[in-house]
């Protein structure tokens, strides 16, 4: 017993080695089960956030203004099925299987981010989604980029280069909507209203109140916290904002010369509490879309693998 935990011991020593020099950790490597376990929470909900994410936007397909916006905007869907698809495969080699991580996001046992369970509402909210929410997600990801898992920081470099067509695509919009005539303009401020705090929050709890932060740091899964991530989103956006006209819903925000920093009121962290507990505005519905649509999919999933089998047998 003694000897087991002293090779335990002894691998994670090493382990933590490779992290402190920026050896990126493989799918064969000795990992401690712990290390495992929270990649697989952090990298299924990301997989879930993708699919879910996909949901608000197919809702305004058929809607879009122009051909061109439908296009784009058909083309930013099929992108987040891509990137799900990524992280997924990227989850199972830790030793999960979809099929078990699909169950558990139905089943809600996984989360996925909270920003998805809010309506679009209008044309302007797949801006603010686009431009707000996928701006975040870049801010976040380039930083996961730069993590200890190796399939997992791989798959950020091809996905934050996609949102950043999606950031691009929602500015557009909102850019366009605040060029436009009155009502247009006031659609899009309505829009910031109700999107700005939810993208807040999508960067987590403060560094003091998050559960995972503090061993994630240590074990590289991400390396910077969740307030230094969220402070360089909002200077970046607050200055995009003002660029086009549009007002940050914040009477308390004010510029901190000394640091350089836009610093805002509290946020409103009960309603995020709320959210990530089911009780947001579209948990149930999201959820039961996902489900429905996933049971009716079962037959392709089906004929994939006859198909799969036969290739083989050929071969």
């Amino acid at each position: 017993m003694q000897k087991n935990e002293s090779s335990i011991s002894f691998l994670e020593k090493q382990f933590q080695e490779k992290i402190n020099n920026d050896i990126k950790i493989e799918p064969k490597d000795w990992m401690p089960e712990a290390y495992r376990n929270n990649l697989i929470r952090q990298m299924s909900q990301h997989a879930h956030s993708e699919i879910i994410g996909m949901q608000p936007e197919g809702n305004w397909v058929l809607r879009a203004p122009t051909l061109r916006a439908k296009k784009i905007l058909l083309a930013k869907i099929q992108d987040e099925a891509g990137h799900g698809l990524y992280l997924y495969s990227a989850t199972e080699t830790l030793g999960i299987d979809r099929k078990e991580m699909i169950e558990q996001l139905q089943q809600g046992k996984a989360k996925y981010s909270s920003i998805f369970n809010y309506p679009t509402l209008n044309w302007a909210d797949i801006g603010a989604v686009g431009w707000l929410v996928d701006g975040a997600a870049i801010v976040n990801q380039t930083m996961l980029a730069r993590g200890s898992y190796g399939p997992y920081s791989r798959a950020m470099l091809r996905i934050c280069k996609e949102e950043g067509f999606h950031q691009r695509q929602g500015y557009e919009i909102m850019a366009k909507m605040m060029a436009g005539n009155a009502s247009q303009k006031e659609m899009a401020q309505d829009s910031l209203n109700r999107w700005w705090e939810p993208s807040l929050m999508m960067f987590g709890p403060h560094d003091s109140e998050s559960t995972h932060s503090e061993q994630s740091m240590k074990w590289k899964i991400k390396v910077e916290s969740n307030d230094n991530l969220r402070q360089r989103f909002i200077n970046k956006t607050v200055d995009q904002a003002h660029h086009i006209g549009l007002t940050i819903p914040d009477k308390n925000l004010t510029y901190n010369k000394e640091t350089r920093n836009w610093e805002i009121s509290p946020i409103n962290w009960e309603e995020f509490w709320n959210v990530v507990k089911g009780n947001g505005p579209c948990n149930r519905q999201r959820i039961a879309h996902h489900t429905k649509y996933h049971n009716e999919g079962q037959w392709v999933r089906e004929a994939a693998l006859v198909f799969a089998k036969k290739e083989m047998e050929i071969q």
